[in-house]
């Protein structure tokens, strides 16, 4: 184990100078293939070279292995966005007649895998596709590649052409319905759209960018020959000499909170706090200075952006309002195309959807923008788009973080794109690094060791005090340590785990003995023995439940007096014997067939649940540490109650049904009973509206500051403790069931992360073979264009004619080129 501290921190330190020393944030944002191909087909001056050989030089040395240019799903595989990146890089390749071998294993990967590839896309066309993939078939079959398909793909590519025929024949050139405009797209447009000069240059930013895309400015270049444009194709090579990004310039907050984002998900986040709080001092101070206005043409980046930052920064205790990403809702035309172009916008969504994890009370803007993006995100599952499933099925709330943090490792490489961009995927290079990678499983398989070796002494412990073998109720120990040391990353030391889990431990087997084993005597004893601190006169599973309380308090007080130099005995004692007392009253009720109000029930309830008894005592060994008043029943702050409150009404309505069977009283029945034309679904459907509202109040007391007179630790511990009530009791009794955790504990504790490295393309059914598209896509052009000694060129071309009498897709393709 001290060799993997050593491991990791000698990581830790390559990472820190590799991600925050002063490194240019674009070096992580990957490089394009499609729109470095388009740079590299810009003609120089007189001399018959490329402009940018810096371009053309990527083309020919990063082609994949398989023989595809773009990034893949992080497997190494390619994904649907290749298919038009390859075509653009065999094009540049054949401008300038170099790279021949590339050329061949690019048109074997196209023959090979573009079936497979759509089929893998569900027969789905996204709008970007469909605008891109038509013309650069266009384009390769003009400059003389014979593009073969088979029979099978002549109805999905007659849908992709039609559904671009719509596009074209419905959308403006630059309107607020669609992102990106159609505009954006420039290199594509067929020349029958009508696109003039004026048109360009009206439309260019302040840069010289047409919509800050690459591929799209080489072609306003070529067509108008701007200064402006040129300068920036200059400027942006220069910054990029090795493969330039798809979007130029970038915002570079967001790249920040990307990478800030991904290492939470990794679980490392705790590693680089100081350079975490860091990016997100500069981004709440940007936040402070910054009107949230849309800009027309960037709306998807912005509401990516604007609502991770706000998920990031109030996860951090700043303050910042809901509008700041939730603006989007007071755009009717957004929400429109939102829900128009559903698939487009899912990572969007997704990222909307996380931020209203973080709701707190009066809060109806996030929740109307939880509803809208739930909405959005069901209909792209419905359509077979993969996504973030788990965040839809089980909420974040009731998620561990260690679990969280192995599906995110060992889906690494599923989830390596951000959002979809013009022709291909948002991605950022730091996703992959591999000494990253390295830091996240060496990190993950640490903290197993460390939870491995901590529970064993936990049973020791426990059958060293008798705990294991009392012959009633449940043993729980193993599901107790799982749940306190996978609810948090948060770096809390062994002391704080062992103390919560002994006495989550203690607090399941006393629980048990007053409900089912004690008699009113033993109890009676057991109880005055606790308010006493002097377990004479006990016996049996009394004395053993003393002693292993009286074993865990000492140790716990002689720990504090060392370290905190403060005697906190009585206090301890004051909230243990509090807990027994509750447990105590409740046992008499239930005998006697007293019912109490509601009302009562709930005060005695909350305390009997004893989270206040978990989390307060073991606040004492965090640092900053829970002032000693604190531990004082007239001293426990707004969270705490709230957490007890929570914790009861969560146990009660996935309880209600087996203690109606036991002949025992709680909130449900309780609250039929004072409603007499109430039913179940009733009573349920009103602690959950209360438990909600308490939730949210949780989460403000949790995250922000001023609100508590508590130690920000303190207060993440009951944040954990709240979540594991929530995954106890989401939407059943876990606690209880003997299997439904198995699998989760195992994960936690003992199964060694996977973590793949390939996976294959699923291979394809067999069919009758590949056919030359002759009526399809086959059509060649008059001749292979090559480099002149003055290259300079323009390209329009005309749309595709999809109509014949035979019912068969036909292509009438002409591709002007405009020499000058």
């Amino acid at each position: 184990m001290e060799s993997s501290h050593s491991i990791i921190e000698a990581l830790v330190r390559k990472i820190k100078d590799e991600m925050f020393s002063s490194v240019d944030l674009y070096s992580f944002v990957s490089p394009s293939a499609y729109d470095t191909a388009w740079l590299a087909m810009v003609p120089g001056g007189n001399d018959g070279r490329p402009m940018f050989g810096e371009c053309l030089n990527w083309v020919v040395n990063n082609q994949r292995e398989g023989g595809f240019w773009g990034e893949s799903d992080g497997y190494g595989n390619p994904t649907i966005d290749c298919l038009p990146a390859t075509l653009a890089c065999m094009l540049a390749l054949k401008t300038w007649g170099v790279g021949s071998g590339n050329l061949e294993r690019g048109l074997a990967f196209i023959h090979d895998n573009t079936e497979k590839l759509l089929a893998e896309n569900h027969g789905r066309c996204p709008r970007w596709f469909a605008i891109v993939f038509p013309a650069m078939i266009e384009l390769a079959q003009k400059t003389g590649f014979e593009i073969v398909f088979s029979d099978e793909l002549e109805e999905v590519l007659t849908n992709i052409f039609h559904h671009r025929q719509r596009i074209l024949e419905r959308e403006e050139l630059v309107d607020k319905y669609h992102y990106p405009p159609l505009l954006s797209y420039l290199e594509t447009l067929p020349l029958w759209y009508g696109i003039d000069e004026e048109d360009i240059v009206k439309h260019l930013s302040e840069d010289g960018s047409m919509f800050q895309s690459p591929s799209a400015t080489v072609c306003a270049f070529i067509t108008t020959r701007n200064r402006k444009c040129m300068n920036y194709l200059q400027a942006l090579v220069q910054r990029f000499p090795h493969g330039v990004p798809s979007m130029y310039p970038m915002d570079e907050q967001l790249i920040q909170l990307s990478m800030v984002d991904h290492l939470q998900k990794l679980g490392l986040a705790y590693r680089f706090d100081k350079e975490i709080e860091n990016i997100l001092e500069h981004v709440f101070s940007h936040y402070l200075s910054q009107e949230q206005l849309p800009q027309q043409s960037f709306v998807p980046v912005q509401i990516y952006r604007d609502a991770l930052a706000f998920r990031l920064l109030r996860m951090h205790g700043y303050h910042v309002s809901p509008w700041s990403f939730c603006w989007f809702l007071n755009h009717q035309d957004i929400l429109t195309h939102m829900e128009e172009d559903c698939e487009y916008f899912s990572s969007v969504m997704y990222n909307v959807y996380r931020a209203t994890d973080l709701t707190f009370s009066g809060e109806y803007e996030l929740q109307e923008a939880r509803s809208f993006a739930r909405k959005l995100l069901d209909k792209t599952l419905s359509l077979g788009i993969r996504g973030d499933n788990h965040e839809l099925s089980l909420p974040w709330i009731a998620r561990l973080d260690h679990l969280d943090h192995r599906m995110w490792i060992e889906q690494q490489y599923k989830n390596n794109t951000l959002w979809t961009g013009k022709a291909s995927f948002y991605r950022l290079s730091c996703f992959h690094d591999e000494g990253l990678m390295q830091l996240a499983v060496k990190n993950y398989e640490l903290r197993q060791a460390i939870f491995k070796s901590e529970l064993e002494e936990l049973k020791r412990w426990c059958k060293d005090w008798g705990l294991a073998d009392m012959g009633f109720g449940r043993e729980k120990t193993t599901y107790c340590y799982f749940a306190v040391a996978a609810s948090s990353s948060l770096p809390h030391d062994s002391a704080v785990r062992t103390i919560v889990a002994k006495s989550a431990i203690l607090v399941t087997v006393a629980d048990d003995f007053f409900d089912t084993k004690g008699s009113l005597d033993e109890l009676e004893s057991l109880t005055e023995a606790v308010g006493r601190w002097n377990g004479k006169g006990l016996s049996s599973h009394s004395k053993t439940i003393f002693d292993a309380l009286d074993n865990l308090v000492s140790d716990m007080t002689e720990k504090h007096l060392h370290q905190q130099g403060s005697d906190i005995t009585n206090d301890l004692q004051d909230i243990w014997y509090e807990t027994f007392a509750s447990w105590l009253v409740e046992t008499k009720w239930s005998r006697i067939g007293y019912i109490p109000s509601m009302h009562e029930y709930l005060d005695t309830g909350m305390i009997s649940i004893a989270t206040h008894t978990l989390v307060l005592p073991a606040s004492c060994f965090l640092n900053p540490n829970l002032p000693k008043c604190k531990l004082k029943p007239s001293q426990y702050e707004t969270i705490t109650k709230l957490l007890m409150v929570i914790a009861r009404l969560l146990n009660d309505i996935q309880s209600h049904q087996k203690e109606q069977e036991e002949g025992k009283f709680n909130f449900v029945s309780l609250y039929l009973k004072e409603n007499p034309g109430a039913d179940t679904e009733d009573s349920i459907s009103y602690m959950t509206d209360i438990m909600d509202e308490k939730k949210k109040g949780l989460l403000e007391h949790a995250l922000m500051d001023g609100l508590d007179d508590l130690p920000k630790p303190c207060k993440h511990l009951h944040l954990s403790c709240f979540k594991v009530f929530q995954m106890f009791f989401n939407s059943g009794n876990r606690f209880d069931s003997n299997t439904e955790l198995v699998h989760d504990i195992n994960k936690a504790i003992y199964i060694p992360l996977e973590v793949q490295t390939s996976k294959p393309l699923k291979p394809l059914p067999p069919h009758a073979g590949p056919k030359k598209a002759n009526s399809t896509m086959n059509t060649h052009f008059d001749q292979l264009y090559k480099p002149r000694v003055k290259p300079s060129f323009t390209m329009h071309w005309i749309s595709p004619k999809i109509r014949d009498g035979s019912g068969k897709m036909s292509i009438s393709l002409k591709l002007k080129l405009c020499f000058f």
